[in-house]
């Protein structure tokens, strides 16, 4: 179920899962993007109480909208693109109260051959109604994150229900969804992947609440428009089979369950 950042809405209604790929040729440039927008409005109301229509606007008719008009966005980011569809919406059809629009990236790497990217992925959001901007949330989702070592976790309360061993130096595997909250429209995806790597690289932690403690104070610290970053982890460290000494092993896929650590940091 969706959630929107405006107060309490009775109905929604809207498309998703609508693919767009705007190519380029000539600047070998891909921007693919997996939209959905949804609509809010009294308007829409007798649609579900009595089967009335005539305020409706077709989800397909979105779909459309959404691929045709990519064409006129002239931008290259999910947050512009975003920004673009609902505002043009909002004004083409005025018995819409609100709108939300959602997309996540289907990123292509390349210049001339390109091949997929990932597995992060990118996605923006943008929710408006009559008074304006309600919320604009941009993230990443999806990191995949190994450290052969430089990780421990060690201290924790033992009683009689604790069988982990204190651990100095563990190969850490461990997966990362972040969004942030902006003062104003900002296109930061670049910078926020390079402090992801960058701080998983360097530091040394003594517990994955750690790492992503580090990553969200130098977001803050490094993008001044950034006021809030939201940060969700998974331990997802690989258990291990066999060991040859101290420095090389073989490991598989952990079992569930795993841990969930999250962070919320504000300017």
């Amino acid at each position: 179920m969706e959630k929107f950042a405006a107060s309490y809405h009775r109905n929604y209604y809207g498309k998703a899962d609508v693919i767009v790929y705007r190519l380029n040729r000539e600047g070998g440039q891909v921007f693919g993007a997996n939209v959905t927008m949804l609509l809010y409005g009294d308007a829409f109301w007798p649609t579900y109480t009595t089967g009335d229509n005539t305020q409706l606007i077709a989800t397909d008719s979105m779909k459309n909208f959404i691929q045709r008009e990519a064409l006129n966005f002239t931008g290259a980011d999910l947050e512009g693109f975003c920004g673009f569809l609902a505002e043009k919406f909002f004004t083409k059809y005025p018995q819409t109260e609100g709108i939300l629009v959602k997309a996540t990236e289907i990123p292509y790497v390349g210049t001339v051959a390109f091949i997929p990217g990932g597995p992060d992925r990118a996605f923006a959001s943008i929710e408006i109604d009559r008074t304006g901007v309600v919320e604009e949330r941009s993230g990443i989702h999806g990191f995949r994150l190994l450290r052969l070592g430089g990780s421990a976790f060690a201290g924790f309360v033992r009683d009689e229900y604790t069988t982990l061993p204190d651990i100095a130096n563990r190969p850490l595997h461990m997966w990362l969804d972040l969004e942030w909250l902006c003062s104003e429209r900002a296109m930061l995806t670049r910078e926020v992947r390079e402090i992801v790597h960058g701080v998983f690289h360097s530091f040394e932690s003594g517990s994955i609440q750690q790492v992503i403690y580090q990553i969200g104070t130098k977001m803050l610290n490094e993008l001044p428009v950034v006021t809030e970053v939201r940060l969700e982890a998974n331990n997802r460290t690989w258990d291990q089979i066999v060991a040859q000494g101290e420095t090389t092993a073989v490991y598989t896929d952990p079992r569930p369950p795993y841990g969930v650590l999250g962070l919320t940091l504000r300017r």
